[in-house]
This record gives structure tokens, C-alpha cells and sequence, in this order.
């Protein structure tokens, strides 16, 4: 795993560690070992278990731990993830932060899959967004990953997005996007370029300020968006975002669009039900 991400993880154990576990260091005897079970509580995609194991590991390089189920890995409530052996300290020290994360992990990625399946066929792929939860963004993405998205930018350093208060403050569409070539041709950048439109008059205008990679359709109607996607043609990739929910994803999908973007894959779901409890 990534030393950054490692960082991060150990900055995620600081936060609930504190100065110690006084209760596990009060009840617990220093030598105890013991086992414990990740329980699946309800169906969904598990995700996070490479984490978990990193997490433990962080904890305590001595912990085993014994995967069965697999990130990606559909799974049905009784189903058992793995087992971690070793200190009886360490696992209790370590459970919370491997719920916390799994638990969400889960849940993402199992809110995208469903969004996968049912889009499927039409070309269409699912982009989440930087709508995430500040200090869980890797693992959030990585989720959506597991559940068969696509990531978007990860932040503001990877890729061009030029939206619509960039475009008001440059003062217009084609300064927005001829300052932006400028700035990437001085600063030997190659980053992709996608700009939003409002509507079909900003389309004609990217496509004639461009070349970019991909125009974004922002709250577009769906005869708006056909429209412009014909318009659009083989010129970019197109983008449909905006209020796009479960119910109204595949409709989005059929309209020709490359990608649909969805905030609510990362900020709109509820915790899949895991624990993590002593065995004998």
C-alpha cells in the first residue's frame, strides 16, 4: 500500500489512540491472545479488506489475519470476511478504525454496483466525484473502484475542469480555455482538459474555443443532452452530471453520453452492517 496512504492510516489510529487503550491495557492481560471474526450482518459488496489488513499490521506486525472474502466480493449476511489471530489487545485496539472503513468502503461500493448493473450495455460508465468525505477521499474512490466505477480527477492537481465560476471569473468560455492552454503549454503540463456547459449555446462555444477532452452536460434535459451529444460528436467525450440518482441513471445512460458523474455514490449512503467479534 502506498506510504502516503499508510500516513494516513497511522494518523487515523493516532486519533482514536490517543495517549493509549486504557481500557483494553486495564482488563486485558498483557500476554492474551486471541481470534477474532469479521461478520457480514447484511448483503452487499465487501470492500476495505486489504485496508483492514493494513490496519492491523500498523497496529501490530504480529497479527495473522486470514482472509476468506475478497474486496469486490459479493457477500450474504452470516458470511465470514476473516479471521484475525494474535494479541487480544492489538485486535481490540485495531477494530473500530477496520469497521469505520469497511463499513463505509462497503457501502460505496456496493451503492456503485448496482449502478453498474444497470447501466450495463449501453456503453456508459460511472464516475464518482470529488464529493467525498475530506481525509477518506483514497478510500472512498477506491471503493468505487472495487465496485466497478471509473474515478474522476482525485483532486485539483491531476486534470483541467473548468466549471462555471472559472468560466464566469476568466470573463467567458474562450478565455477561460485559451488561458488554460497557455498556463499548461508554459508550465510543460499535459493534463486533460473537460469544461462544463449550462446549456447548448456554451456547448457551440467549447466546441468552437476547443479542442478539449470532454465537455461536461450539467443539468441538461435529456433531448438537451441527445442534442448535444450529436453536436458533439467525435470532437470530445461527453459527460452528463447533475442530480443523477438511481432512478434516473440509465435514462442519462441512453441518451449517448461517455460517463455519467454521481456525487451520491460517495456522499449518500448508509454503512453496510459488519462487525468484528471474538471467537473461541
Amino acid at each position: 500500500m502506498k506510504s502516503e496512504v499508510k500516513e494516513q492510516l497511522q494518523l487515523f489510529l493516532k486519533e482514536d489512540l490517543g495517549d493509549g487503550d486504557h481500557t483494553s491495557i486495564s482488563c486485558i492481560p498483557k500476554d492474551a491472545v486471541g481470534r477474532a471474526k469479521l461478520l457480514v450482518k447484511e448483503d452487499a459488496m465487501l470492500a476495505g479488506v486489504e485496508v483492514a489488513r493494513e490496519i492491523f499490521h500498523l497496529v501490530d506486525e504480529n497479527l495473522e489475519v486470514e482472509v476468506y472474502l475478497s474486496d469486490g466480493d459479493v457477500v450474504k449476511k452470516g458470511d465470514i470476511a476473516f479471521h484475525v489471530s494474535g494479541s487480544s489487545r492489538s485486535i481490540v485496539m485495531a477494530e473500530r478504525l477496520v469497521l469505520n472503513l469497511m463499513q463505509r468502503m462497503s457501502a460505496i461500493a456496493t451503492k456503485t454496483n448496482k449502478i453498474v448493473e444497470k447501466i450495463e450495455g449501453t456503453g456508459c460508465k460511472v464516475l464518482d466525484t470529488r464529493k467525498t468525505t475530506p481525509g477518506l477521499r483514497f478510500f472512498e474512490k477506491l471503493a468505487v473502484k472495487i465496485g466497478g466505477g471509473e474515478n474522476h480527477r482525485f483532486g485539483l492537481f491531476d486534470m483541467i475542469m473548468i466549471k462555471d465560476n472559472h468560466i464566469d471569473y476568466a470573463g467567458g468560455i474562450d478565455n477561460a480555455i485559451a488561458r488554460t492552454k497557455a498556463y499548461l503549454a508554459e508550465k510543460g503540463k499535459s493534463l486533460k482538459i473537460e469544461v462544463e456547459a449550462r446549456n447548448l449555446d456554451e456547448v457551440k462555444q467549447i466546441l468552437e474555443a476547443g479542442p478539449v477532452d470532454r465537455i461536461m452536460l450539467d443539468n441538461f434535459t435529456f433531448k438537451d443532452i441527445q442534442t448535444a451529444v450529436e453536436m458533439i460528436g467525435d470532437k470530445a467525450e461527453t459527460e452528463a452530471s447533475g442530480g443523477i440518482t438511481d432512478h434516473t441513471v440509465l435514462d442519462y445512460a441512453k441518451c449517448g453520453v461517455n460517463f455519467v458523474s454521481m456525487g451520491a455514490l460517495t456522499h449518500s449512503v448508509y454503512n453496510i452492517d459488519l462487525s468484528l467479534k471474538a471467537v473461541d
